[in-house]
């Protein structure tokens, strides 16, 4: 089995509504997005897929993500815009484009992610 692993990243505020804490008041991050895409085969040419290919269609998603109050979204008004629903969020927005999406993973920080797949 192949893995190719590619990164993109936005900026953006949120809060968590219904949380008891910090994360409750209006705050923001600097997402690290990760996409993993598996296959058993390689096409004609030796690859799985095009990094760059990979990487427009990801960064294209992102960018609507990209300097905004997640919250006042159409896709997270009745949902939080945790971690995890952005993972959720990204691997159904990428699917279409991308079949052999594997998983896509949303680092809020250096040490806290969630991971978000169909497949496990």
């Amino acid at each position: 089995m192949y893995s190719l692993r590619v990164e993109g990243s936005f900026s953006s505020a949120h809060n968590l509504r219904g949380y008891k804490g910090k994360c409750e008041d209006l705050h923001g991050h600097n997402w690290r997005i990760e996409i993993i895409i598996k296959s058993k085969a390689l096409n004609e040419i030796g690859i799985v897929a095009d990094f760059t290919d990979l990487k427009k269609k990801l960064n294209a998603v992102l960018e609507e993500l990209d300097h905004k109050y997640l919250n006042e979204l159409a896709c997270f008004k009745k949902i939080n815009p945790t971690s995890e629903n952005i993972a959720r969020y990204l691997y159904k927005k990428l699917i279409p484009q991308i079949p052999l999406l594997n998983s896509v993973t949303v680092w809020e920080n250096a040490t806290s992610s969630a991971t978000y797949d169909e497949i496990s």
